[in-house]
């Protein structure tokens, strides 16, 4: 009986134990095994613990927040720190332009006193291109004497050059230059023994010692110069012209600087003539005249394009009637739709002049475009009647004035029809010219200039002063083009060498993915510094000949057939040229003190066009050399960027308030939400910050300064006591408290400096001045911008910083010196061994970075602060700093982890970097005082993390990671991964960490981008009457035919070499995954070689040319959610619907975050950081520059304009009349081959 209900209760436990197993998930306890919430949680603590306590002995953080206990925080004043910043910039640019001012009076009183002098075409001048230094070669003679030129019908002259001593100097960028002379570049188009052009070039001569005084004045003056309308540049300090580029570009003439200066704001209309008759060399030369054209204009100008046959069309259709800023951006997309323009039936003149007057005089009407001058150009081959009703209409309502100035440029050889086009210019204050060939183009186009300077000269005593934008310096932009040319040529070679050794394994989808994506990555190169190109403002004036009347010489058409010269005395209003100096950017900077703006604090300049003079984000090349193609025209709500959500280009209406009250040189301030990115535009961070704003007077130029209104309303200050006098009153030695080798201040600060001397490094110059501070009588200059020469001080300091400075080192001074970390220190060896610290770090506020080095053997000790102190002496600027600061208000004992983004793809030893920020309270403020840190031996940590762990990482059902604050992998069990972005690594799990809040994803757009579009190497424009163009296409297929031989012949050569399997056998890549390979593409015919394939590899090494574009592009970003208490980190996994857990590592801004690798794996989804182009669905005829146009921001038109004069109707000079020698045989021919071609 007791048996039976015994089994009786055993079989009810069984049916029990059966439905609990029926009704219970088997996964769910598996999963749960797998990863245990708990564990995971007590390795992320440990984790934390270890490494907290690591940074706290190593950095000794609390001993440096004891340090600061005597200095005391106060709060910042924006607006008294940018009216302070904004009259020392105006001190300084008014030195700049009292320089300017006398070079044009010495000029204008020198020509005049010169103006009976003869030409002497022997004159031997300092050549920039061609003067020779001592122990260069001098260059031979030309032997046999040289012929007749037939351009200049006399014999060629030859001028030995001259010899000079060329010393470097570091304030003009180590440029080698003589302070003795000045020289001259003349462009490649200009004679220099033509009399105008020698006469010029010799009375300019004196000007030398207005340069020498000038610079002695002011010895913080960079170049000076005088751009001469002749063409030729003089240029003090005497330098040699760069030989480095291709071909001599430069032409002052069409520098921003000459033109602004020569000409007030203009608003011009081209007029193309698209009759049959254009076609040919005809269409090239107009089409350079209209390209040249472009080159001369500038941001306060306006333009447009239209071509007219029957009818009237704009070049680029979504410009069609308006008028649009000649910026970079816009003057090459009227250059690219100039190149497409084909002629086609007869003009009509009359629409299109009438068409080009209702245009200009809806700009004016509706307050738009320069509203100053404005001109018609005319580029055609003839008008067959001269439109006078036309004009009368629009352009003669109010004698004498001509509001339009008219300007024509007849193309062709043989032209019949010269005398309707010339009358159309001479009647209405233009020129007229006449063009055969395209070497003569530059020239004739710029005689335009001195017209529309007319009225300035006539004015005579009013020189408006002229502040340029931002510019590279001499560079070209065409140079850009020419860049990337031979980049896209240095593809295809590396390929094709490529091709040789590996052959078809080239062609694998993989390899050609990884291969786009290696370069794409290169052209995401953006460095905001950069020592490639000088950027600079120049301030000018224009120079204008006092001369009212001068003897000419001329062809005049006496009959029908016969011309003769004729010198006569005529009214003349001339401007000789433009005098001007630079201002590089980065001496404005140094004028800012970035000290008083404190950490993330930042100043820009906005132009009266809203663009940028320099600014943190201004990222003016790509691809680390390369120019971008409108480098110098963005705006400043480009770059300020709202944390507001909004689509691309939508701007907040806030921020377009903002910047129509800077543009009108207003005096404001506003906080605002705002995106700052940083650390190659990897990582973003959302903050709130505070502007303030005003003009910079006499100028053009409003200057914004910014910080963090959560650490930037209060700064850290010294008390009296701690003053630099007081404490060497008191016997300290100044020179004492920068002891030893290990520290480094600010390179890019303007603590102190000499006039009349330069330093090898920053910290000779500072020990220097704090000798000079130890001495009695030293006195604070009141400027830290150069005084007016009555006034020249040969020293300038900037005192605020200077007692920071020297407050910090003393109060720091034990950092570099610590000894605890000796030998016999049994923690700092644990330390040492466990973690492979390499050096522990302190910056603080003032600019000041110290360095201890740790090494694991004395003959280590040599090299001490050279591996840390070469790349992170910026202090506040360093990245690790900046991070340090933001992190205190997430955690204030925390530590910021980082590495490389490219240390999976590095073969050294990876190091990983930790920062902390010291912050110190005083009266319940606080400010950031400090940032301490360590580096340390990227195996060590992954060691510890290891060990931690117990090898359940290792395993292959577990997958764990450590991840920054910004989503890239600090810690992989597969070491490639490090520093990559975890949504390329495993975009399944990163899309659930967004689903769930862990992080936020943060979209940054990109208004500086560059894009590159397919370019046709095919000019329709001259291909049906040119048989070169059919010679080239042979040239080229025979090319394509060679090309392809060679490589199949090279196919059967031996396999890969070493060397070449070792630079591509990359297994470390660390792009997004490529697309899977097609089946088919393995097939193969007969013997393995088959048409497909050769086509392929034949289409694959074929260079195909592209151009850059502007465009703009977005990055999607990512930020830790900063809630404390994120309820993310209390879940446990649960199967596959959670198949992870995600915790934070205390002390850190890491988490951890451990996978079951046995769940399915989203391959599909990736997350990028990488920039994508932005869609902004616009139809085929339109661009990027239809869609900004169509969204025109507001500007504020120069102070000066001066475009009519009462009496420039007595000029009559409007250029030269042309003689007719008409082939009646060639033009019959030239009919008929038109016809049938």
């Amino acid at each position: 009986m007791a048996w039976s209900r015994l089994l009786a209760w055993w079989r009810l436990c069984l049916g029990l134990l059966s439905v609990l197993v029926c009704f219970t998930p088997c996964v769910n306890l598996q999963s749960a095994e797998k990863i245990n919430y708990n564990l995971v949680h007590s390795w992320a603590d440990k984790l934390g613990m270890e490494l907290f306590h690591l940074g706290d002995f190593i950095t000794r953080r609390k001993e440096v927040q004891e340090s600061f206990k005597d200095a005391k925080v106060v709060s910042r004043n924006g607006a008294s720190i940018v009216d302070s910043m904004a009259k020392e910039i105006e001190m300084m640019m008014d030195l700049k332009v009292s320089a300017v001012r006398r070079i044009m009076d010495t000029a204008e009183n020198t020509a005049l006193s010169h103006q009976n002098d003869m030409a002497d075409k022997m004159f031997s001048y300092y050549s920039a291109k061609e003067m020779l230094e001592p122990g260069d070669p001098v260059p031979p003679i030309p032997t046999p004497a040289p012929d007749m030129d037939k351009d200049i019908g006399e014999p060629l002259i030859y001028v030995q050059p001259k010899v000079v001593v060329l010393e470097p100097r570091p304030e003009f960028h180590n440029t080698p230059v003589n302070f003795s002379v000045s020289s001259v570049h003349v462009p490649v188009n200009v004679f220099d023994r033509a009399p105008d052009v020698i006469k010029a070039i010799q009375w300019s001569e004196n000007l030398d010692q207005i340069f020498r005084d000038n610079y002695k004045n002011d010895p913080t003056l960079s170049w000076q110069f005088f751009g001469s309308s002749t063409g030729f540049m003089r240029q003090f300090p005497a330098s040699k012209w760069r030989k480095d580029v291709p071909v001599d570009l430069y032409d002052c003439r069409l520098r921003s600087w000459y033109m602004e200066a020569a000409t007030s704001p203009k608003d011009i209309v081209i007029l193309l003539d698209g009759s049959g008759s254009m076609w040919g060399q005809r269409l090239d030369i107009a089409k350079h005249v209209v390209n040249t054209i472009l080159d001369t204009l500038g941001t306060n100008d306006f333009v447009n394009i239209f071509t007219f046959d029957k009818e009237v069309h704009a070049v680029v259709p979504c410009f069609d009637d308006t008028l649009i800023q000649a910026n970079l951006g816009n003057i090459r997309e009227l250059k690219e739709g100039i190149e497409s323009f084909k002629p086609k039936s007869i003009a009509n003149y009359t629409a299109a002049l009438t068409r080009a007057f209702e245009i200009l005089e809806e700009t004016k009407l509706s307050s738009r475009g320069a509203q100053c001058n404005q001109a018609i150009m005319i580029i055609g081959d003839g008008a067959p009647e001269n439109n006078r009703e036309v004009f009368e209409l629009h352009n003669w309502r109010d004698p004498p004035y001509k509001p339009v100035r008219v300007f024509t440029y007849l193309i062709g050889k043989e032209v019949a029809n010269w005398d309707d086009i010339r009358w159309m210019a001479c009647e209405n204050q233009g020129y007229y010219v006449h063009l055969s060939d395209t070497a003569e183009v530059r020239e004739m186009v710029l005689n335009y200039i001195p017209v529309m300077a007319r009225p300035l000269v006539l004015g005579r005593h009013d020189h408006p002063v002229i502040w340029s934008q931002v510019y590279a310096d001499v560079e070209d932009t065409k140079l850009s083009d020419y860049l990337w040319d031979i980049n896209q040529c240095e593809y295809q070679k590396a390929d094709v060498l490529e091709y040789w050794q590996v052959h078809d394994q080239m062609l694998e989808p993989n390899e050609m993915h990884r291969r786009k994506y290696r370069r794409m990555k290169e052209t995401w190169n953006q460095p905001v510094d950069s020592n490639v190109y000088q950027f600079m403002t120049t301030v000018s004036m224009p120079i204008y000949d006092r001369r009212e009347n001068a003897n000419i010489t001329e062809e005049v058409l006496i009959n029908e057939a016969l011309w003769e010269l004729q010198t006569r005395e005529t009214r003349i209003a001339n401007i000789l040229g433009v005098a001007g100096t630079d201002v590089p950017i980065n001496e404005i900077k140094k004028l800012l003190s970035p000290f008083t703006l404190g950490v993330n604090g930042y100043a820009f300049i906005v132009t009266n066009n809203g663009y940028v003079l320099f600014h943190p984000d201004f990222r003016p090349i790509f691809q680390g050399y390369i120019l971008k193609p409108s480098y110098n025209s963005v705006d400043m709500i480009e770059v300020e960027l709202l944390d507001d959500d909004r689509p691309a280009r939508d701007f907040n209406p806030v921020l377009m308030t903002i910047r129509d009250s800077i543009i009108n040189q207003s005096t404001g301030s506003k906080w605002m939400l705002v995106k700052n990115h940083f650390d190659e535009m990897k990582r973003v961070a959302r903050i709130k910050r505070q502007y303030y704003w005003t003009a910079i007077k006499k100028t053009p130029f409003t200057l914004v300064i910014s910080y963090p209104e959560q650490y930037g309303v209060s700064h850290m200050d010294i008390r009296a006591d701690q003053e630099i006098h007081r404490i060497s009153i008191k016997g300290t030695n100044l020179r004492s408290v920068f002891s030893g080798k290990r520290w480094k201040i600010h390179p890019d600060w303007l603590f102190c400096k000499h006039s009349n001397r330069t330093f090898k490094t920053p910290e000779i110059e500072l020990l220097y001045f704090l000798e000079r501070m130890s001495e009695p009588g030293w006195r604070w200059p009141g400027s830290r911008s150069a005084m007016p020469p009555e006034h020249a001080a040969a020293m300038f300091c900037d005192r605020q910083l200077m007692q920071a400075l020297v407050f910090d080192a003393r109060v720091t001074g034990w950092f570099s010196n610590n000894t605890s970390f000796n030998s016999k220190d049994d923690k700092g060896n644990e330390f040492k061994q466990r973690f492979g610290v390499t050096v522990a770090f302190l910056a603080t506020h003032s600019g000041l970075t110290r360095w201890h080095e740790f090494h694991s053997n004395a003959a280590e000790e040599s090299g001490v602060g050279e591996t840390f102190s070469q790349n992170n002496t910026r202090a506040i600027d360093e990245i690790w700093y900046k991070r340090a600061v933001d992190q205190h208000f997430v955690r204030e004992e925390s530590f910021v982890y980082s590495v490389p983004f490219d240390a999976g793809e590095s073969n050294s030893e990876i190091l990983v970097t930790a920062s902390h920020a010291i912050f110190h309270n005083e009266g319940g403020k606080t400010a950031p005082a400090a940032v301490v840190g360590f580096q340390f031996q990227h195996s060590a940590l992954y060691k510890l993390f290891h060990n931690i762990t117990g090898h359940a990482c290792a395993v292959d059902d577990k997958d764990c990671y450590i991840l920054d604050n910004n989503g890239y992998v600090v810690i992989s069990t597969r070491v490639h991964e490090t520093g990559r972005f975890f949504g390329e690594v495993n975009g399944g799990i990163m899309k659930r960490l967004l689903e769930e809040n862990v992080y936020k994803q943060v979209t940054v757009y990109d208004y500086q981008a560059v894009c590159f579009e397919s370019k046709n190497d095919i000019n329709a424009s001259s291909m049906l009457l040119s048989p070169i163009f059919h010679l080239l296409r042979v040239g080229k297929w025979l090319l394509h035919t060679a090309l392809w031989y060679i490589v199949q012949l090279l196919q059967w050569a031996p396999g890969v070499s070493s060397h070449y399997a070792d630079m591509y056998g990359d297994s470390n890549d660390t792009e997004p995954p490529a697309p899977e390979p097609h089946p088919e593409h393995h097939s193969r015919n007969g013997n393995g070689h088959g048409k497909k394939d050769d086509d392929q590899w034949l289409r694959y090494l074929t260079l195909h040319r592209t151009r850059l574009k502007p465009c703009d592009m977005k990055r999607e970003l990512y930020t830790l959610y900063k809630e404390k208490d994120n309820v993310v980190y209390n879940m446990t996994a649960h199967a596959c619907e959670r198949p992870f857990v995600v915790l934070p590592i205390p002390y850190s801004n890491l988490i951890l975050l451990v996978i079951d690798q046995m769940c399915p794996r989203e391959g599909s989804v990736v997350l990028t950081v990488n920039p994508q182009p932005i869609d902004y669905h616009l139809s085929v005829n339109e661009s990027l520059a239809c869609y900004k146009q169509a969204r025109e921001f507001n500007r504020m038109r120069p102070q000066s304009c001066i475009s009519r004069h009462a009496n420039e109707s007595g000029i009559k000079l409007c250029g030269k009349a042309c003689s007719v020698y008409a082939n009646l045989g060639l033009l019959l021919l030239c009919h008929i081959l038109s016809r049938w071609l």
